[in-house]
Parts: C-alpha cells; structure tokens; sequence
C-alpha cells in the first residue's frame, strides 16, 4: 500500500506531473495550494486541501497525516520556507523541485533539522547526480561544466514568475560560481561553441542554473560553470508560454581534476516531466531509508548517485564518456 504524499502546487504544470507519478508509483498523492478552484478542477477525485503559504494553521492541516511533502509551487523564494517550516512542525521530509538559485542558497543557509532536499527535479538535481556519479569515489575536482543541450524552452508560467523574481533579488545582475563563491556581475553572457556527443552546438556561457548551489555544497569545486543551448535562451527569453512543450534534451557534464576529464551525458525529453520522477523517487529513497545524509542535502549528497540514476530508465538514458586526457574546450 502507497504513501499519503502532499503536493504543494498541486495543480500547476510540474505539480500535475508529480501527481501522476505518485499515483503510477501506487502512492495516495494529496494535492496542495493557493486555490482551492484549480486544485478541485485538476484532481476532482482526489482529496484536496487549500492552503495559503502566508497561512501557518492551513499548512498545518494540509501536512496532516501525509508520511511526505513536496513542493511544486514557485517562486520558491515565496514557498519554500513556509512549506519547510510546515514539514518541520509535522515532523516528515521535505522535496522540492525549485530551480531558483537564491531560493535554494536561503534553503541551504536556514534550515538543519528536517529532512529537506532542495531543486530535486531538471535543474539542480539531475546535474547534481551526474557530477557526483562521474566522481565516483571523489569528493573534490578543480571544474565542473554543465551544458543543457534542449531543443527549445517554451516555459511556464510559473517559471517565468520565478525568474522575475531571482531577477528582482539580483538587481538584474547576473551570477555566475567562481573561486568557490556565487558572484554577481553586469557583463554580457559569451555565445560558444559546446562540444555535444551529437555534435557541436552554440551555447550561452555563464547561463547560471541551480547547479551552481547543489554541486558546491557538498563536493569541493571551486569552478561550477553551466551553458545552454541558444535556440532555448531565445525561447525563454521570449517569454513563450507552453503547456505541453515538445522538447528533448541532453545534459552534457564534464568534471575536470588533475588533468583528467571525467563525462557523463543524460538525455530525455520534457524537463517538467522528468522532474516528476526524480522527485518522487526522492521521496521514496527518503521514506525507506536508501539515505545518505540528515538535514537538508542535495540529491548527490543524499543518494547514491548512480544508483539513483539507474532507477529513472527508461525515461532518463545516462552514458558514461569514460576519463581522457584533460584538455580545451576551444574557447
């Protein structure tokens, strides 16, 4: 017999994937949020429960009985210490799927005590996962380059509310991770070329994702750079609203210490959908004790990486480019 799993952010897009997911896996998915209108409309046979981020006794009710949360609702610099707080006071583990870097650098810095695993879903997550598995044994590399190969990005609206947010705390600044730090700059971003398995492909360099907050707390890299592919910048920048995005991806990871080049590739497609999965069997890991690590940790710290990654095929192919010579990338 399943779980009783709370969704926060129940109805939004990701959040329907999450529910769907709990209820594949045999779990009793208890949908989440702000409105209580969308929350009946999307589950109409499932219990629901309304609750207000800004509403401590209604947190408290949503989380009753339920053995786990996870957190579907940007922005994350809203939700997330609310819903942590909430977990807390019910005593069951938090999983949310924020790609938000301030958002998740507040999650790292706040909390302790409860189980909590920050950006558990496309970015921060699965990024996460695959530096830790190309380490393997190690703990500690001088690079780590993370490429996101998408054929576009139509975005939802929840993630275009919470990059106005993470641009709004920056001052429209820029971020990149740098001699061991976050670091705020006004430069332009440099269009490169990235040497994908398939092929080379253009890029935006310095295209900051939640990576750079996962990978550093828990692996000594003083230089975690991440990139996308130009035809999803364009597409997210434009703003293009999309409910069901006909998208594939390839996540193209290179960990570079002492000369040697390490390379793993995953590639799918949709980055909500997969995130359903990575969540969900985050919460499972959790539940049954397949953990690494207490407080709040990232995917790779928690889990066993590679173990982790295996579990999600069909719908995740993951491939080892073995080790060479460390060497340029051509810019």
């Amino acid at each position: 017999m399943g779980e009783e799993i709370a969704v926060y952010g129940g109805y939004g897009h990701t959040g329907r994937f999450v529910v769907a997911e709990l209820r594949e896996r045999g779990h009793n998915p208890v949908p989440s949020g702000r409105d209580a209108d969308k929350l009946a409309a999307a589950h109409p046979d499932l219990d629901t429960r309304q609750a207000s981020v800004d509403d401590p006794a209604a947190l408290d009710r949503a989380l009753r009985g339920v053995a786990a949360v996870i957190n579907c609702a940007g922005p994350f610099a809203v939700t997330a210490a609310p819903v942590i707080e909430a977990a807390g006071r019910a005593g069951i583990p938090y999983v949310d799927v924020a790609a938000e870097v301030e958002a998740n650098v507040d999650t790292f810095a706040r909390f302790s005590d409860t189980v909590v695993v920050p950006a558990m879903a496309f970015f921060g997550g699965l990024g996460d996962l695959l530096v830790t598995a190309a380490l393997g044994d190690s703990a500690a590399a001088d690079e780590v380059h993370v490429a996101y190969g998408l054929s576009s990005w139509h975005p939802t609206e929840g993630t275009v509310a919470a990059g106005a947010v993470s641009s709004a705390r920056r001052g429209g600044r820029r971020v990149r991770f740098t001699g061991g730090a976050l670091e705020y700059h006004d430069d332009s971003l440099p269009t490169l070329e990235w040497p994908f398995p398939s092929g080379p492909r253009e890029v935006i360099g310095e295209f900051t994702m939640a990576d750079v907050v996962t990978v550093p707390s828990h692996l000594a890299v003083p230089e975690v750079r991440t990139y996308m592919a130009v035809e999803a910048a364009r597409d997210l920048a434009g703003g293009v609203i999309s409910e069901r995005p006909d998208q594939t991806f390839v996540v193209d990871v290179l960990v570079r210490s002492g000369g040697v080049d390490r390379r793993v590739v995953a590639s799918g497609q949709d980055i909500y959908a997969i995130s359903a999965p990575l969540a969900v069997e985050a919460v499972e890991r959790i539940l049954s004790g397949r953990t690494r690590a207490t407080g709040v940790a990232s995917a790779g710290k928690i889990f066993d990486a590679a173990d982790f990654l295996r579990a999600l095929a069909p719908r995740l192919t993951v491939e080892s480019l073995g080790q060479g010579t460390g060497g340029t990338l051509g810019w």
